[in-house]
């Protein structure tokens, strides 16, 4: 498995394009060799693809806006495919309101024509996906009505948790659709926080990430409570070289 570095993280530090270059040289710098890019200002793929080979750096996946992908998902895959990026990713749904039928009536057909063209749909959970619909948590319902074929999760370590959920035990259950996992620790006090500074198990998440065909752990920090974000990025970086990756 690889690590990685999900951009909401720096995404104040990426508002414009001079910002979004400094900070991937920034990010290099640390360590990373991977990323994802999410909550940055617009860029083109071009130039993009530009800034990642001169930083020795490689994007897996991004989250895009819902509209882009709604809109257009063959024109996205093409996109991707100037950056040489595999994973295309939701960042949110909500469920407030809404169903599972009503979340495959909009994205099956997304799914298909980004699997048509070469990449893979990914699906972000919060914890409004351990809300129950008909009896069973939404992200479960979601797993079943979105083939493996169709879907996959990027599984978020914090979110599971705060929804009430065993990180790990959601990996292993989700075995084979994990490609990516954000790596999100949690502190008390709902607070997101640096890795291996809050509570969850990380060993054993690694342990069933690794059983569950995971490639990517990819360290995000939504907030990061006043504290530089690059030096947080820089933390996890140096807890997960100390469990070995």
């Amino acid at each position: 498995m690889e690590i990685g570095a999900q951009f909401y993280t720096v995404r104040e530090l990426c508002k414009d394009l001079n910002g979004f270059s400094n900070t991937l040289k920034k990010v290099a710098d640390i360590g990373y060799r991977t990323v994802q890019i999410s909550g940055t200002c617009d860029y083109d793929p071009e130039w993009l693809k530009e800034q990642l080979e001169k930083n020795g750096l490689r994007c897996v996946l991004t989250h895009i806006p819902a509209a882009r992908l709604l809109a257009d998902p063959e024109k996205a895959a093409r996109d991707h495919d100037i950056f040489g990026c595999p994973y295309i990713g939701l960042g949110w749904f909500g469920f407030h309101g809404e169903t599972c039928d009503d979340f495959r009536k909009a994205y099956a057909p997304v799914a298909k024509a980004l699997r048509k063209n070469g990449k893979y749909f990914m699906y972000h959970n919060h914890d409004q996906e351990f809300q129950k619909e008909n009896g069973q948590p939404i992200l479960e319902r979601l797993s079943e009505i979105m083939s493996p074929d169709e879907m996959g999760f990027t599984l978020d370590t914090f979110w599971v948790q705060a929804g009430g959920g065993d990180p790990a035990q959601w990996i292993e259950k989700l075995s084979g659709r994990v490609p990516c996992i954000h790596l999100k620790d949690f502190a008390y006090g709902r607070k997101m926080a640096v890795l291996g500074e809050g509570n969850i198990n990380f060993d054993r998440v690694f342990e069933k990430a690794e059983a569950a065909g995971t490639r990517y752990l990819l360290v995000e920090q939504d907030d990061c409570s006043g504290e530089d974000p690059l030096l947080c990025l820089r933390r996890s970086f140096d807890y997960l070289k100390s469990r070995g990756f």
